[in-house]
């Protein structure tokens, strides 16, 4: 079955997690993805690549990197001319180039967009960093945090009087980054079709989640509204938006907007004094605590199965061991078995579902390096110039 991205060619300089969760995105629905990762050792700031593990825990890590599945890997040391020649003559077949270093950093390396396209009028670089490639933050570092921060994300999370709360880096790491990167990329594709030239995309994650608060600023733009923490209807200052806990210890969650969901939930909850007082703010404080009341009444279970059958806007918040053996998870495919050199192994299965190019895993990931040998020998190299290449420390 022919897949989305066949024969798209990736080449992903990137190291931190947003960078790989975009290409893992491209490689699942068969984009061919080559690592072109540091020689191990040959960087101070990533340290020595492995040093002190055993192969086996080196194969392990590996198996279960499913940000690096379906990837091949060379290991080049770009601050080396040879190494970077070695690049160039990818870049002459590559269609993508992916980076996620600071702003400059490619400039400095030989290895940016004004150099590549040189080479490959049709290449798509993208470029994705903490706050892109221009502005006044453009050069600070950061994590997901401080873009979440800067992004506005940050600011609307927690309850009244109490810090933010600080979420997984799931929002600008992988939404507002990897993802939307993922994109932009498959645009530029796109685009390509039809101009025949490749481009510079630019990706800054507090951009992206500023993006993904489109709905929000809508609101702010046209009354001035802003979202503090635990005082908008969608973040935790209505009971009936909210979550509770269960007799198990467990919490559940309850997203009954619509009043006719709101009303289906007051029969079930037997609270049809409320029916008629869901927008009368002066009651939440009595009708959170009657609810939270109630909902100690029953394990979270109890409650799913008794909202699903009167139609209620609700489901149990899942911890992570429940969330992989969850039925509908699993009906989805969202968990899957990959094999692996150590034998079958877990991974979170593939979310976008195409009809007749659908996406999948195609493997694990790969050692550091583990390619570098047959991608140099389908560049001509032979063994002779392989070994030399890599005793000058160019290659990995």
């Amino acid at each position: 079955m022919v897949m989305a991205l066949e024969g798209i060619k990736v080449l992903d300089l990137s190291r931190l997690a947003p960078g790989p969760y975009c290409s893992m995105l491209l490689a699942d629905f068969g984009a061919d993805v080559l690592l072109v990762e540091a020689v191990p050792g040959s960087s101070e700031k990533l340290g020595t690549a492995g040093a002190g593990r055993s192969d086996a825990e080196l194969e392990r890590a590996a198996a279960y990197n499913a940000l690096g599945r379906g990837k091949q890997s060379i290991a080049l040391n770009l601050k080396d001319e040879a190494a970077r020649a070695i690049f160039y003559k990818l870049v002459e077949s590559a269609d993508v180039v992916l980076e996620g270093f600071r702003p400059g950093v490619v400039k400095r390396l030989g290895v940016d967009y004004e150099t590549l396209s040189a080479i490959n009028p049709r290449i798509i670089s993208c470029s994705l960093s903490g706050f892109g490639q221009t502005g006044p933050y453009s050069n600070l570092v950061g994590h997901d945090i401080n873009y979440i921060a800067v992004g506005g994300a940050l600011g609307v999370t927690g309850r009244p009087g109490t810090p933010p709360a600080i979420p997984v880096n799931l929002i600008a790491d992988f939404a507002g980054g990897g993802m939307h990167a993922a994109l932009a990329i498959c645009m530029a594709i796109i685009a390509r079709e039809r101009t025949g030239k490749g481009q510079e995309v630019d990706i800054s994650m507090s951009d992206g989640v500023l993006s993904l608060m489109t709905s929000a600023f809508s609101q702010y733009f046209a009354n001035g509204s802003i979202i503090r923490p635990g005082e908008h209807r969608l973040n935790g200052a209505v009971p009936w938006y909210n979550t509770y806990e269960c007799s198990d210890g467990r919490w559940f969650s309850i997203g009954s907007i619509e009043p006719h969901f709101y009303a289906a939930l007051c029969r079930v909850l037997g609270t049809e004094d409320y029916l008629e007082r869901q927008f009368d703010e002066s009651v939440y404080p009595e009708m959170q605590e009657t609810w939270a009341g109630i909902f100690k009444t029953k394990t979270a279970d109890e409650w799913m199965e008794l909202m699903s059958r009167h139609d209620i806007c609700a489901a149990p918040v899942l911890e992570m061991d429940r969330v992989v053996t969850d039925p509908h998870n699993e009906a989805r495919q969202m968990v899957v078995e990959v094999d692996s050199p150590i034998g079958t192994v877990q991974q979170i299965g593939v979310g976008a579902k195409l009809s007749d190019t659908p996406g999948h895993v195609r493997g694990t990931a790969p050692r550091t390096g583990q390619h570098t040998d047959k991608v140099l020998r389908t560049l001509g190299y032979d063994a002779a110039r392989i070994a030399e290449l890599r005793e000058s420390g160019a290659i990995g």
